[in-house]
């Protein structure tokens, strides 16, 4: 049976890590701890955040003397709702990079075959490529808004408010604690640095460039990061396929892969028994028992972590009208290319090359920095520390600077001081993130102390806040939903899929309720899918019988907006923005039928053939779909490096204009 255990958003298939731990006869052994000098583990982790919190509080610093941005609140927590197409997409794919991202879509791919790095791609796509429908919603409905708990508390007041709060700070809690643990094991487990003080250190660079900048800090930085990622990933690209010596190119890799399906063929898990996970035990092939599991687990977990986090409701916030679509649409399918491209080249690198790795080691998700140690060296295992430390600090800013909206919007001016100013609301915004950047590794410290698995947290996360999910899309975007509606589907959703969770969990092991039984395969599968359809009946049905309609006109009155805090240039966008309703509505038209066909394509067009199918990848068939993912994470690359610059040319010739007066003064 398959078993999700302890690590960093990573699986563990009990029956095959078994076997990979016997593996005696890889390319090269790992040894935890022992690849590179503690120093550079401090280096990383101390002073490349000191670095790009030097660099990021000094750009906007340069933006506040020559392009006039102010930070009062609403600049601090919206970065004044101008933020373009192509830094919203970067922003997004930042946020959406988890050290999951990273790990997690190599290990399925170790443990499953070329089907893993697919399904954690196109199940965490499709989240942001239907959340564009939410986005502009939002611009339509309430343009004004902070966080989307506003919107809860407008249309069904405080009760609601509140329960809807307690899920948002329970997903942005799980998904901090995975970010820093995910890091910290990695820097622990390349080069022996003790994991809680790296757990604590990771995230102070991050906070002091927030606490500077606010979202406008972090959106500069998630672009920075997630350059560096993708020239990582086009680096190890490069290596795997086209360069090293040791995978022999595609063909190499080809011949390696079908060699290790004789030699460990996957087995488990599988839905007849008696045949293997995988058609033909292949590791080159899209029929994988073990692959679509995961898949439905983490498509509806996955809309969990982006529907219930303030993160992404802040991006939609910050962009500008006409870009938010387009942003997440382009956001979505740039990052489908990380895990997808990087676990192809590097998961499959470490089952093609034989490494060894232990069991804990498996669970540790140290099957990117294996395989990158064993090819390259210790400048893979460099290479895959930065891009884990970029991932990590990246999406660790977004979780920040939520947590920070949530409790300053939804917190304290909600039910403390009804009417602060935008000084006292940007003072409560800084201390919050000092007092949550410092208590980011408490949090860590504290599950590290605790033992708990990630990886278990991670599969059960939809089971925990899956509920909030179509009661929360269906506030924004259904006239007829109710509060009644909207809070029984969260509350006895929740309740529905904690008891189907454990009811199977029980059923498979003879009544037995532990960790063991509560991570296998069809508990998780269950408990997930009874939590997203349970509490979508429940809140459908109970809106209808209550027949209300809702006034979308008066959402917007109910969002404070501090006038004082907001420039001239904004004031008139939202004018315009509430006059052109012509123009937003035919972007919710665009969103759905863009978010809808890519959809479609994703979880049912290009997989499903494949998989009832039963095919077994040949060498053209595997060529072709390595070169998709090099196309792919190339053509991602160009459009996240290069349109923020080709976006933000007249804010750099501003600044190079102020720059020159200044000296000539």
């Amino acid at each position: 049976m398959l078993v999700f255990a302890v690590g960093t958003g990573v699986i563990f298939a009990a029956p095959f890590a078994e076997a990979a731990g016997d593996i005696s006869a890889g390319a090269g052994e790992f040894r935890l701890g022992e690849v590179l000098d503690e120093s550079i583990g401090w280096f990383i982790v101390v002073g490349l955040g000191a670095i790009f919190a030097g660099v990021i509080s000094a750009e906007i610093k340069l933006e506040e003397k020559y392009l006039g941005h102010t930070q009062n609140s609403e600049w601090f927590n919206t970065a004044g709702r101008i933020i373009k197409t192509g830094l919203t997409a970067a922003a997004i794919v930042s946020a959406w990079t988890w050290a999951a991202t990273l790990l997690q879509s190599s290990t399925v791919a170790y443990l499953y075959g070329i089907s893993g790095p697919f399904w954690y791609a196109s199940g965490a796509t499709i989240q942001v490529l239907l959340f564009g429908i939410l986005a502009i919603e939002l611009k339509r409905k309430a343009p004004d808004a902070h966080t989307f708990l506003e919107i809860i508390r407008a249309r069904f007041g405080n009760g609601t408010h509140k329960i809807f709060l307690g899920f948002a700070l329970t997903c942005n809690m799980i998904v901090t604690g995975m970010l820093l643990l995910g890091g910290a094991a990695v820097v622990n487990g390349l080069t022996g640095m003790d994991i809680t003080i790296a757990a604590f250190l990771i995230p102070v660079g991050v906070m002091v460039y927030t606490l500077v900048g606010g979202l406008k800090a972090t959106f500069v930085a998630d672009y920075m990061h997630t350059v560096i990622i993708y020239i990582v990933i086009l680096t190890f690209v490069a290596m795997v396929f086209f360069i090293s010596p040791v995978t022999g190119g595609i063909e190499g890799m080809y011949n390696k892969l079908a060699e290790a399906a004789v030699l460990k063929p996957v087995l488990e898990p599988t839905f007849v028994p008696g045949e293997p996970g995988n058609a033909m035990g292949a590791y080159l092939t899209m029929a994988s028992a073990g692959g679509l599991i995961f898949g439905v687990i983490n498509i509806v977990g996955n809309f969990g972590t982006v529907f219930v986090d303030q993160a992404y409701w802040q991006r939609a916030i910050a962009a500008q009208p006409s870009s938010t679509v387009k942003g997440f649409l382009l956001g979505g399918m740039c990052w489908f290319s990380i895990p997808f491209t990087l676990a192809t080249t590097m998961g499959l690198t470490a089952v093609a090359l034989n490494v060894a790795l232990t069991p804990e080691q498996v669970q540790l998700g140290l099957t990117v920095p294996a395989a990158a140690s064993v090819m390259m060296g210790p400048i893979g295992a460099i290479m895959v520390l930065v891009m884990l430390f970029m991932a990590v600090t990246s999406a660790g800013s977004a979780e920040l600077i939520a947590v920070s909206s949530l409790i300053t919007y939804d917190v304290y001016r909600t039910y403390k001081n009804p009417n602060a100013t935008g000084k006292q609301l940007l003072k409560v915004s800084r201390t919050v993130i000092v007092i949550f950047g410092l208590g980011m590794g408490a949090l860590a410290g504290i599950l590290l102390g605790m033992g708990l698995s990630l990886g278990f947290v991670y599969l059960a996360m939809g089971i925990l806040i899956g509920s909030a999910v179509i009661p929360i899309a269906l506030t924004i975007t259904w006239s007829r939903t109710t509060k009644a509606g909207a809070v029984s589907g969260a509350l006895i959703g929740v309740m529905l899929s904690l008891a189907t969770w454990t009811g199977v969990a029980a059923s498979e092991a003879n009544g037995v309720i532990d960790i063991a039984s509560l991570g296998g395969a069809f508990p998780m599968l269950y408990g997930n899918v009874v939590a997203i359809l349970s509490s979508g009946l429940i809140c459908v049905v109970v809106s209808l019988a209550q027949r209300k309609v809702y006034d979308w006109k008066e959402m917007n009155t109910h969002m404070n907006i501090v006038e004082a805090d907001m420039s001239d240039k904004v004031k008139a966008e939202i004018a315009q923005r509430q006059q052109d309703e012509a123009t937003l509505k035919k972007a919710y038209q665009f969103s759905l039928k863009g978010g809808g066909i890519l959809t479609i394509i994703c979880v049912v067009v290009w997989p499903l053939p494949l998989y009832f199918s039963g095919y077994v990848f040949d060498l053209a068939f595997y060529s072709m779909w390595v070169g998709i993912a090099i196309v792919w994470v190339s053509i991602a690359s160009f459009c996240i490096i290069c349109i923020p610059i080709i976006e933000a040319r007249t804010g750099f010739a501003e600044v190079l204009r102020g720059g020159k007066k200044a000296q000539a003064e």
